[in-house]
């Protein structure tokens, strides 16, 4: 049976500083590995043993990386292991075919865009003529495909985002919040759906997946089996589904975690160590 692996990667896999969850006493903190750097400085991390792991499943499957993040973003990140045939990024906007985003796929999501949702400029425009400066720092888009605002969480009020969603939903538009950041996203700009071309390219027979946000809901219900980990927004908001396993590891652990079950799920018994 030949899977492929499409994992999210932000607090799922990697893990900012911030975002480590080291809860032990420093001298029983786990050896960390910098996988990805920002203006010279390090900016992510997974534990040396995900690390191995990881290099171990790349080299024995199709592992997939399947980010929101663009593809400038995601070039800073440095995996272990062999450099993936695949990757996902813009949320599935872009299909990365060694390295190199794949024109094919760039149509097929251009003509779904154009007829299934309102234009990137109209909601990026009700975006700005609505948000207060009290609460905004930044309004971006991202490979022209989304758009998100970086907001102060405590400062924004409470019904905004969900009628935000209201509007959205109606133009064919989905809203998730996520942190400081909210996101803007058309309909079928989906993890899943690149995931499903992936999957007929190959000829895979099975999808294993895991992610940690609302934005990877779509992915973890495609996937034949999944992993989420015990932070996060699909956690704080109690998401589940009978296929996909919610961890009790949080943070850097649960990268780990992660790591060990697509292991256990894809690799034959005899060839993992």
């Amino acid at each position: 049976m030949s899977a492929i692996i499409a994992s999210d990667l932000d607090r799922t896999l990697i893990y900012s500083a911030a975002a480590l969850g080291l809860a032990m006493p420093d001298a029983e903190a786990p050896r960390l590995l910098c996988v990805e750097t920002y203006e010279r400085k390090p900016l992510s991390y997974m534990t040396e043993t995900a690390a191995g792991l990881l290099a171990e499943l790349a080299d024995k499957t199709t592992f997939v990386p399947t980010t929101t993040r663009t593809r400038e973003q995601y070039g800073r990140i440095h995996l272990p292991g062999p450099a993936p045939e695949f990757a996902i990024c813009a949320n599935g906007g872009h299909l990365l075919v060694r390295g190199e985003s794949d024109p094919d796929w760039q149509c097929i999501v251009a003509e779904r865009l154009a007829e299934q949702c309102a234009p990137l400029e109209e909601i990026r425009a009700h975006l700005v003529r609505t948000a207060d400066p009290a609460w905004l720092l930044k309004e971006r888009s991202a490979e022209d495909l989304f758009a998100y605002l970086v907001v102060e969480r405590p400062l924004l009020p409470d019904t905004w985002v969900k009628d935000l969603a209201g509007w959205a939903d109606e133009r064919g538009w989905t809203v998730s919040l996520q942190g400081r950041k909210i996101y803007a996203v058309p309909k079928p700009l989906t993890k899943s759906a690149a995931v499903a071309e992936v999957a007929r390219r190959t000829g895979a027979s099975e999808i294993l997946a895991a992610g940690d946000s609302l934005l990877d809901a779509d992915l973890l219900l495609a996937a034949d089996r999944g992993w989420r980990p015990g932070h996060g927004e699909l956690a704080d908001s109690g998401w589940h589904s009978p296929h996909v396993t919610a961890l009790d590891e949080r943070g850097v652990a649960a990268g780990e975690e992660i790591v060990r079950a697509f292991i256990r799920g894809a690799v034959p018994p005899g060839h993992a160590d």
